[in-house]
């Protein structure tokens, strides 16, 4: 039986449950792969730090060059995350012939049409299933399941620390500041939480998706980004009213112009599988014109859902599925963009409004024009006394919610711009996107 030479970038979290699965679950690999698979190096800058796996005498290192240099080792796993060393690490493992398993959408999403281009130079591959979703074998399925299909749409729950803050606000009244330190308290959040909450985190993945989806090589700065900082909890008892949950949505929609992308937080109608999904977990739904549509769900993140693609990766790597699919989907190709990506002021859609107004006759008039002047028509509307004055003076205020019709997105933004130069209105505008 041959044997194949394994090693892993990065012992943190993922990379410890990685390590786990090769070194205690080789009788498994090895019935699966008919090779003998075995973990012979682990670089990590922190030797000494003590992890909860028995790790063989002479497999940590801290030096990369050790496997860097090995030519016996053919396949090497980057968990390092981040853009650097990471970028130069994995150029480095391509450029020496090594085929690289990775989970690193900020890497991909960032540096894709480098990585993929120095890989095919060298006859080379990359597999990243667990950059999107953990454990949800979501791109593999793109990948292969789905190829008889032109994807026409991925709505996706992608970001897992922002669901569980946004099910927190939801299911236990929580304010969005004391959801995120739950979220923190129980793993779901870093110390920072700031590349989740804001949305960077989902358009990353968005972007991978994109180039599998669709082959859009976008860049994710690009994508059009709303993150969940400023939803209320008063913003969740007026969509339950209207029928709705409020998801962190990432959306790639093909059209007759091209492809919308963007990443908001989004009304969803209840009966949507998505507005269903809670907590940490993330979930997928990808619509084929053959075969309609299609549901994913599962953790998104964590030690083991992540560790269990990671390996996945690895096994298809061991047994050349990985070379078929690279060779196959040629990703990040910039010789071939198969779907132009629209600007953002072209999307249409629905959309919520919340604000605060003054509560008397004529405001209604006051944005009512603004509206008309833009070309967007109001599907509903909900107002609300509050039980405050403005400014100590005997102004009652009131909360105005509004659902549009579908509308020009730069229409819509030049109405927000222009509603809040209104006197009358008393509050920054809050804006949600609306899918039924």
């Amino acid at each position: 039986m041959s044997k194949i030479k394994i090693a892993l970038f990065g012992l943190g979290t993922i990379g410890t449950g990685v390590a786990d699965i090769l070194l205690n679950h080789q009788e498994h690999i090895r019935k699966v792969t008919g090779r003998d698979v075995s973990l012979v190096k682990i670089c990590d800058k922190n030797t000494s730090l003590k992890r909860d796996i028995n790790i063989p005498s002479g497999i940590l290192t801290d030096d990369p060059d050790s496997i860097f240099n090995d030519s016996e080792i053919k396949i090497v796993i980057e968990l390092i995350g981040g853009l650097e060393p990471a970028r130069t690490f994995v150029l480095r493992l391509l450029e020496s012939g090594k085929n690289v398993v990775t989970a690193n959408k900020a890497l991909l999403a960032q540096h894709g049409v480098e990585l993929f281009a120095a890989a095919r130079r060298k006859n080379s591959t990359i597999a990243f299933e667990a950059a999107v979703c953990g454990g949800i074998p979501i791109l593999s399925s793109i990948a292969t399941s789905l190829q008889a299909n032109t994807i026409l749409s991925i709505n996706a729950i992608v970001n897992g620390t922002s669901n569980f803050i946004l099910s927190q606000m939801e299911d236990g009244g929580a304010s969005y500041n004391d959801a995120v330190k739950e979220a923190q308290k129980l793993g779901y959040a870093e110390a920072n939480p700031a590349m989740d909450v804001d949305g960077t985190d989902a358009v990353q993945k968005l972007t991978i998706l994109a180039q599998l989806g669709f082959g859009a090589t976008v860049d994710w700065k690009n994508v059009s980004r709303m993150g969940i900082e400023s939803v209320d909890a008063i913003d969740f008892k007026f969509a339950k009213d209207l029928g709705y949950r409020i998801k962190l949505l990432a959306v790639a929609n093909r059209g007759e112009e091209g492809l919308e992308l963007h990443v908001a937080p989004t009304l969803v109608k209840f009966d949507n599988p998505l507005a269903r999904v809670r907590n940490a977990f993330n979930a997928v739904r990808v619509v084929g014109d053959y075969v309609g549509p299609v549901f994913f769900q599962g953790l998104g993140a964590g030690r083991k859902p992540t560790a269990s693609a990671v390996v996945g990766d690895v096994i298809d790597t061991v047994l050349g599925r990985t070379k078929i699919t690279f060779d196959t989907l040629n990703l990040w190709n910039n010789n071939e963009q198969s779907v132009p990506v629209k600007r953002a002021d072209n999307f249409y859609g629905k959309s919520y409004l919340r604000f605060d107004a003054e509560d008397r006759a004529g405001v209604m008039r006051d944005f009512a024009a603004v509206f008309e002047k833009n070309n967007i028509s109001i599907a509903s509307m909900i107002q609300h006394e509050i039980n405050n004055t403005n400014n100590n003076t005997n102004k009652q205020n009131a909360v105005i919610i509004l659902i549009t019709h579908e509308a020009l997105e730069g229409n819509l933004l030049k109405a927000i711009d222009e509603l809040e130069k209104i006197p009358s209105i008393q509050s920054k505008i809050i804006r949600m996107r609306v899918q039924d």
